[in-house]
């Protein structure tokens, strides 16, 4: 097997970043795209529910925006806040039944206007796309972990070296040639 060229890389990031876009900005264009998404991370937490900050992190959005949907969807009836009794400061959003209902009619909408992107594809081109998507998000995790895990060695490296270097210079400090 051999690496894709430099070219082709090129190729595929502008590709990507061309899809991430429109879906962002139909994201934005479109209140239920933006709603299903919100509520999406919110069923995805878990039954405890999320903190805005949570929801924040998973959307890649600031709070504020976080903190506008979620009292559009608590006036629809679709969430629910509450306070957390974690943190007094803070509060939770769960879903209310009409908004997994809603959040499943959505899900709905959206793949049949995917359905309609391929509708001219073979069933094995949109698995094969799938599996290299899928391949594609597993090896960027790989690599993240790769990074993390050699920024806090490069972290851990570095703090030993002041640590000797701080010893060092102590008088009577077995480092400093042989002398004690």
């Amino acid at each position: 097997m051999t690496s894709p060229s430099r070219q082709s890389v090129r190729w595929m990031v502008g590709a990507l970043f061309t899809l991430t876009a429109r879906l962002e900005r139909a994201k934005r264009q479109r209140r239920a795209a933006g709603a299903l998404d919100l509520l999406q991370v919110v069923a995805g937490v878990g039954a405890g529910g999320a903190r805005p900050s949570r929801i924040a992190a998973l959307q890649s959005v600031h709070r504020s925006q976080v903190t506008r949907q979620v009292r559009e969807l608590e006036e629809a009836d679709l969430v629910r806040v509450v306070g957390d009794p974690e943190d007094g400061r803070s509060w939770l959003v769960t879903l209310t039944p009409a908004g997994w209902q809603e959040m499943m009619r959505l899900q709905e909408v959206g793949l049949d206007r995917f359905a309609l992107f391929v509708a001219d594809w073979d069933d094995g081109e949109v698995r094969a796309l799938a599996a290299l998507l899928d391949k594609l998000m597993g090896s960027m995790a790989a690599v993240g972990e790769r990074e993390q895990h050699d920024r806090v060695r490069a972290e851990v490296s570095r703090r030993e070296r002041v640590r000797i270097r701080a010893g060092s210079h102590k008088p009577g400090c077995a480092d400093q040639g042989g002398r004690s």
